[in-house]
């Protein structure tokens, strides 16, 4: 593979974590914590595109406030960190990395940094396939094998097939209720959407310029007028905070006509909640007192935690907060956050 062809990992962390409240903070969000074993969501992230034979030094797409957490947890790994002005959600963001990558016709992965994926060979694998459309100029997502009717997530449709592995979008579909979750799952070939992309940077500019024109004029306008300090790039805060703030999904995918999906089963979770990762099997820290405790998630980052005679309970212990909650309802946490702003607190 010649430098040309290497892929250029996007790793998305402009986001803020609040539905794993008290341990993720504006300060230091979700994708920072080392919630499933020793390394933190954003250094798996890197890890899985480490690889320079493949890939190219990933592009980090950051909230300014978190630069001094990027740089150390990168660990002397070579960088591009684009520090975003303000949150403008995922199209402004790839609209950045798109303008900062090394070749017009760069193969983007774009991956948000708060996941995990466990089967990183299924992953590589899913990559490959469909690599070859990507250089043909198509746009194209991954989508997640479902364990479940979910409701949660976003669900794509598959359509016909144009090459081994990969099919054509049909049509993205909105957070289902449970019964047409049911169905979807029942009737077969959907998947959910994970938000992982892989396209040509110079073809996602395309799309955006044509669907989303302000925000590309915008984007671009921040990024002629840049401050670059490497491994710093500071787009002009002026020019982006006029972009309007819009998902990849909505601003371009939904719209463009040549989108190809790669259905795939890679251990995939978005660790989006307490529930989440008790699914997952992180469930205790080793250094509580759990007598008779069932189906219980308990975390500390610092005092002990010990309880007796409990069940189907999320406990979770971070500085000054505690909070406990019934497991199923940990998205729940959102009715606390909001409740502390009305409280100022």
């Amino acid at each position: 593979m010649s430098d040309r062809q290497k892929i250029t990992p996007v790793i998305l962390s402009g986001g803020s974590g609040t539905r794993l409240w008290p341990m993720s903070r504006p300060e230091r969000p979700k994708q920072f914590l080392s919630l499933i074993g020793p390394e933190s969501l954003f250094t798996m992230a890197l890890r899985r595109v480490d690889d320079q034979s493949r890939f190219n030094p990933p592009i980090i797409v950051a909230n300014a406030a978190h630069a001094g957490l990027v740089q150390d947890q990168l660990a002397g790994r070579e960088a591009v960190i684009l520090l975003e002005p303000c949150a403008r959600n995922t199209a402004p963001a790839i609209a950045l990395a798109a303008l900062a990558a090394t070749s017009a016709d760069a193969p983007l992965l774009i991956m948000p940094s708060d996941q995990v994926i466990s089967e990183t060979a299924a992953f590589m694998a899913a990559v490959d396939a469909a690599l070859p459309l990507v250089q043909k100029g198509w746009l194209s997502t991954f989508g997640i094998a479902p364990t479940a009717p979910e409701t949660g997530y976003g669900y794509i449709k598959q359509g016909v097939e144009l090459a081994p592995g990969v099919r054509k979008v049909e049509r993205f579909i909105e957070k289902p209720d449970a019964a047409k979750a049911s169905t979807m799952l029942a009737e077969g070939g959907y998947a959910w959407n994970g938000g992982i992309f892989l396209m040509r940077a110079d073809r996602f500019l395309e799309e955006l310029t044509h669907f989303a024109p302000e925000m590309a004029r915008t984007a671009a306008q921040s990024m002629e007028r840049a401050e670059r300090n490497p491994p710093f790039i500071r787009p002009e805060q002026a020019a982006f905070e006029l972009s309007p703030s819009d998902s990849v999904d909505y601003a371009v995918m939904e719209k463009a006509d040549r989108v190809a999906v790669v259905p795939v089963s890679m251990g995939w979770s978005d660790v989006g909640s307490w529930d989440a990762l008790y699914d997952f099997g992180s469930t205790t820290d080793n250094n509580h007192v759990l007598v008779d405790v069932q189906n219980c998630l308990v975390k500390s980052d610092g005092i002990r935690v010990a309880a007796v005679g409990v069940q189907d309970l999320i406990v979770v212990a971070s500085g000054n907060d505690v909070l406990i909650i019934p497991r199923g309802r940990s998205q729940e946490v959102k009715r606390i956050i909001e409740s502390m702003k009305s409280k100022g607190s």
